[in-house]
């Protein structure tokens, strides 16, 4: 049963792998559409969130946003086949890697790489293109209730090149191994998984759990650390992906907690300039300040 599960799924995204745009496209379409009507419990906290972080906007805007945000999602959950079972030429061609030079100098210089890549929607089309760069690499990954889906998304994920995936409940010691001897790190720095290793640094004004562990990794090992942002164009499928310069001066004197203070309004900046493409489906303000009542 098993094996014909996991062998379903491979077909599914082989099939959207091996699709073009406009086929793709009407699949993210009615992905999108589905979504927040088949999961009620998502819908509600995209939309909390909306609620809490952009509390001036009208409620119209923020359901633009929403719908907006769902359409996006459920394309790139579509355009996870070309990410793992498309050809290498269909991945270019979704995908543009913009500033790479910022990647090729610190390489050049032999400098420790910090790769922050905040949860936007395109963060596994990111990912997949800087693996095609890089001969190897590091990435942070949270294991996948469903083993043919975890399955599936490990092999996806290290498709190209050299990938090692390291397990967030695996604890830092691998990451920092991986870092030591100069391989770069792809690291996922805003989700909330508890106070273990976090503290409550604001993020659009809400206090929210968030690791410290960009600032220490960079602080302790001397690490260059380059912002990589995505956005996905709707109107015509591709992901554009830039590696930004590197965070000036960071973590610098700062300690841990402004250092990651610092980082998030650095997020902030980049979510405001194209808000659906974020993940609000994640629960971000989930852990809350004792005493506090539940955000959702």
């Amino acid at each position: 049963m098993r094996l014909n599960k996991r062998f379903l799924i491979r077909r599914v995204f082989s099939y959207f792998g091996r699709s073009s745009w406009p086929v793709r496209r009407r699949w993210g379409a009615f992905l999108g559409w589905l979504a927040p009507r088949l999961l009620r419990s998502r819908d509600h906290i995209v939309r909390r969130n909306l609620e809490l972080c952009f509390p001036d906007t009208s409620p119209e805007q923020r359901d633009a946003y929403a719908r907006a945000h769902f359409r996006l999602l459920g394309q790139s959950i579509i355009d996870r086949g070309v990410c793992w079972f498309g050809p290498p030429e269909a991945v270019d061609a979704m995908i543009e890697l913009n500033g790479v030079e910022h990647l090729a100098a610190a390489l050049s210089a032999e400098r420790r790489i910090i790769m922050l890549a905040p949860h936007f929607i395109g963060l596994d089309a990111a990912a997949t293109a800087l693996s095609r760069y890089l001969e190897v690499s590091t990435s942070i990954y949270t294991r996948q209730s469903d083993p043919d889906v975890d399955l599936i998304v490990r092999e996806g994920r290290s498709r190209f090149n050299t990938v090692h995936l390291v397990e967030r409940r695996e604890g830092v010691r691998d990451l920092i191994r991986h870092l030591r001897n100069g391989i770069p790190l792809y690291y996922l720095p805003d989700m909330d998984f508890g106070l273990k290793g976090a503290a409550f640094v604001p993020f659009f004004g809400v206090p929210a759990a968030t690791l410290l562990a960009t600032a220490h990794l960079a602080k302790s090992w001397d690490a260059v650390t380059l912002p990589i942002v995505t956005r996905l164009d709707i109107e015509t499928g591709v992901y554009h992906t830039d590696i930004l310069a590197p965070v000036e001066d960071f973590p610098g004197d700062d300690d841990e907690f402004a250092a990651t203070a610092r980082l998030n309004r650095l997020i902030e900046g980049w979510v405001r300039r194209d808000p659906p493409q974020y993940y609000w489906v994640h629960r971000r303000f989930k852990t809350r300040p004792e005493g506090e009542p539940a955000r959702y």
